[in-house]
């Protein structure tokens, strides 16, 4: 059996079984932290742009776009997708090294529009998205994230997925969905090593991905079942050829669903550990920046090699930048949309302590990621006085995770200032109670 059948049976047995209480609220959990990093992202370049370029294939089809206009499907989870994905602040399953909310929510929401889904359904495509994208993203492992930006390509599976199941499409139909999108599969590391607008767009463009991979399965057109395992296939082309005999082995029993990390901060996941942190010893000890000599963080790689920027110039540039987002936890006690305001980007505190600061891998700390992603921060008063934390994993990790209370902070903060307090309270009032609902959130 292939690996895209594997799946596929599982799908088949899934649509059949009841949700666990736990996952059914996991799920609930995942699609709150998804409208709440969407709605800082609505206002965001490329969503603006997006929308003024997809223009025919707005305002008709019976999708809609967060908010409440009419687009097809595909158009639909593109600019979910990339909104969902533009402000730095969506889920993550670190063992994927992989974002997986942003195109499986999207592509879920608008499938279940198109097919007047019930809430309940809408989250069971939400939960089977998870489960096979991430597997798979575990599978391609650290080879893949070298240089293939996992959003963008993993993602396409999880969009593939859900929307399969709320098509309702047959075990043969889900297992060449699933093919075909594997040759959608893009989105590289280098698109975001410069400033641009391209990462959030392979997040989109993962979610539409997804979707018109259903649509061709439902439709009859076929993909090559191999093609995650083949001699040129996926593994060997963006991989380094890994064993795919076990990815099945926890289908139904582990759900991945329930095991997501949240952000905590806005920004670059990767300098999180560092952020709390350096948190961490400006409460234990008082620290005032300006009392500062030197900040030294040690990490894994991928942190040094994505938040990247050592003079960012512009918003984007500073959410991949691990010595500004450091810098301004440290003079600002918080790392949250203020944080990239064009005031905050100038601050002359912020500005003059990212010139104190280093950065290095730590071997020990590297070798442990992607399951654990830690940091060590060592701090050097003027005075003399020398501080050092070790940050083993990140607050929102599944070690530390967000409270229920905590997500709805979050939700409510993010959400506010662009709908109103009244109607993101609502909002959050539904996404709570989805299993009872008749239809899918808009």
């Amino acid at each position: 059996m292939y690996v895209t059948q594997t799946f596929a049976r599982y799908a088949a047995d899934f649509r059949r079984q009841d949700l666990p209480a736990e996952v059914l609220h996991h799920a609930k959990r995942a699609v709150i932290d998804w409208y709440a990093s969407l709605f800082p992202g609505l206002g965001a370049a490329p969503v603006r742009q997006l929308e003024a370029a997809l223009n025919e294939d707005l305002d008709r089809g019976r999708a809609f776009l967060v908010g409440g206009r009419p687009a097809t499907a595909r158009a639909a989870a593109l600019i979910n997708g990339t909104a969902a994905h533009a402000a730095e602040v969506d889920d993550s399953f670190r063992e994927a090294m992989y974002h997986p909310g942003a195109a499986t929510i999207a592509a879920a929401l608008a499938a279940s529009h198109d097919a007047g889904a019930s809430g309940l359904q809408f989250l069971r495509g939400v939960v089977l998205g998870y489960e096979v994208s991430t597997r798979i993203g575990v599978v391609m492992g650290r080879a893949h994230y070298r240089f293939w930006h996992s959003t963008g390509t993993v993602g396409s599976f999880g969009a593939a997925a859900a929307a399969g199941v709320l098509m309702d499409l047959d075990e043969t139909a889900f297992a060449h969905a699933l093919a075909t999108a594997a040759t959608f599969t893009a989105g590289l590391q280098q698109a975001f090593r410069m400033d641009s607008m391209s990462k959030p767009l392979h997040a989109g463009r993962a979610a539409e991905a997804g979707v018109l991979a259903a649509q061709l399965a439902r439709n009859g057109v076929t993909g090559s079942l191999d093609v995650l395992e083949g001699e040129a296939g996926l593994g060997r082309a963006m991989s380094d050829g890994p064993d795919w005999s076990q990815i099945g082995a926890t289908l139904g029993r582990d759900f991945h669903i329930a095991r997501l990390t949240f952000k905590n901060h806005i920004g670059c996941g990767h300098a999180f550990a560092a952020i709390d942190g350096a948190l961490a010893l400006k409460r234990r000890h008082g620290i005032e920046a300006g009392e500062i000599a030197h900040v030294h963080v040690a990490t894994y790689r991928p942190a040094l090699d994505i938040a990247c920027y050592t003079q960012p110039a512009t918003a984007n540039e500073a959410r991949f930048s691990l010595g500004y987002v450091v810098a301004t936890a440290l003079a600002h006690g918080s790392v949250r949309l203020a944080a990239y305001e064009p005031a905050r980007l100038r601050d002359a505190a912020t500005r003059s302590l990212m010139e104190r600061i280093s950065v290095a891998v730590d071997p020990e700390l590297d070798a442990a990621f992607p399951g654990q992603r830690a940091a060590r921060v060592l701090i050097t008063m003027r005075d003399g006085r020398r501080f050092e934390h070790l940050q083993p994993n990140r607050k929102g990790d599944p070690e530390e995770p967000l409270s229920d209370a905590e997500l709805e902070d979050k939700f409510m903060e993010l959400s506010s200032p662009v709908i109103g307090s009244a109607p993101a309270r609502a909002l959050l009032h539904r996404l709570w109670t989805l299993e009872r609902s008749a239809a899918a959130p808009s």
